[in-house]
């Protein structure tokens, strides 16, 4: 019998994720060059050299305009960092303030803490009407809210540090450069790993533009966004059906109607793909499937209009 090997193909053997020979990429959005070059020199002289570090950007100095969302995916991607910085042009280390030594600090504590983490920042929100802060910029100066390192929801953009083997990306489908930080956070909780605020003080120029007509737009947008993606949902896969949902109660009558859906569905006109597959029950009366079908849309009709106890 002829060897497989006979004619060998190149393969390479996986070990693990490719090695990150930074410690930090650094990456920014920049319309104006002296704001930018302003920001990597604090950024220098704070230790973040370019022995271990590297700088990149996304140039909207011109009329064309390349978008957060997409901009910073070609950022994530191209970056050699362990750590990625996705910051603003107007951030600035503070004179005798936190430096590269307290960051490394900060993000060794985070592994210690929760080994999970992905992404970190300097300002986010907790939960309705709580955030938690440290960060000086033109709504106070050196702001300190929460007991830190505190987990949150969303990050605001100023200063953002993302774990490189995390390997997020922002949505594809999302645009502009409002609510990409909230974007990446929930991808990440997706994907299984959590977000922090952490004690790393610096100051950010601007106090930021949230009553704008485009910041309004996009917040409707990343709430349709992510209200299509966290929908209730049936998943059939080519040997299981699921039902996904996240309020406690309509998961579990889900759960328990799983079994009943599958049958009638595998039974429809529309169903395909089953031919040869005997199913439980098979000897159920056209009349028992048509009340089964009956009792089983008027449940989830009543768990839809909120009507289930």
């Amino acid at each position: 019998m002829a060897s497989v090997c006979e004619t060998p193909i190149p393969a390479r053997r996986l070990i693990g994720s490719a090695r990150a020979d930074k410690a930090f990429t650094i990456a920014t959005l920049v319309t104006d060059p002296g704001q930018y070059d302003a920001m990597r020199a604090s950024l220098v002289a704070g230790g973040f050299t370019t022995n271990d570090c590297e700088y990149l950007f996304i140039d909207n100095t011109g009329t064309e305009q390349t978008c957060a969302f997409s901009g910073l995916n070609v950022a994530l991607s191209e970056a050699r960092g362990r750590y990625v910085i996705l910051c603003h042009q107007d951030v600035r280390l503070i004179d005798d303030g936190d430096t590269r030594a307290e960051l490394d600090s900060r993000l060794t504590e985070l592994d210690k803490l929760d080994p999970h983490w992905a992404i970190a920042g300097n300002a986010g929100g907790v939960a309705p009407g709580q955030l938690a802060l440290r960060i000086s910029d033109p709504h106070g100066r050196d702001q300190h809210v929460g007991n830190l390192p505190a987990q949150v929801t969303s990050l605001d953009e100023n200063f953002i540090v993302v774990r490189r083997d995390a390997n997020l990306a922002f949505s594809s489908d999302l645009s502009g450069f409002h609510f990409y930080a909230t974007d990446l956070c929930l991808i990440a909780d997706v994907l299984g790993w959590n977000t922090y605020v952490i004690d790393f003080h610096l100051e950010h120029l601007s106090p930021g533009n949230s009553r704008s007509r485009d910041f309004a737009e996009r917040k409707e947008q990343i709430r349709a966004k992510w209200s299509r993606a966290l929908r209730p949902r049936w998943i059939q896969t080519t040997c299981a059906l699921l039902r996904l949902d996240g309020e406690p109660l309509r998961q579990l009558v889900g759960h328990l109607l799983e079994g009943p859906v599958q049958k009638i569905s595998q039974r429809m006109p529309r169903a395909s793909g089953w031919t040869g597959i005997k199913l439980p029950g098979d000897e159920t009366s056209t009349t028992g499937l048509d009340s089964e079908l009956s009792s089983t849309d008027r449940l989830e009709s009543h768990i839809g209009n909120g009507e289930a106890r």
